[in-house]
């Protein structure tokens, strides 16, 4: 999420992945992908920073818990680390 300031001057978290376009008006509007529209306080290029921040931060952090060793513990079984399946039952009717 990335903060964005209201007109109003009221902060509040925008998630970026849902921006569709961001249009100077000239005030700046962002229109999310199901048409919702938000006028904020900052400027298209500080809007475009601040989602090109975010998702810097996501890829950095991807990055880091990548490269960190997995933590398992050397009790554990090959079968404990296996995803169960588990049968549904359906009421008959």
């Amino acid at each position: 999420m990335i903060l964005v300031t209201r007109i109003n001057g009221a902060v509040f978290a925008l998630n970026p992945d849902l921006v569709e376009r961001v249009d100077c008006t000239p005030d700046t509007v962002v229109t999310l992908v199901d048409g919702t529209k938000y006028i904020i306080a900052e400027s298209v290029p500080e809007f475009i920073d601040s989602v090109r921040h975010y998702r810097a931060s996501l890829i950095a952090q991807a990055s880091r818990l990548e490269s960190e060793p997995a933590a398992h513990s050397s009790s554990s079984s090959d079968d404990e680390l296996d995803a169960k399946v588990l049968p549904l039952h359906r009421k008959e009717h």
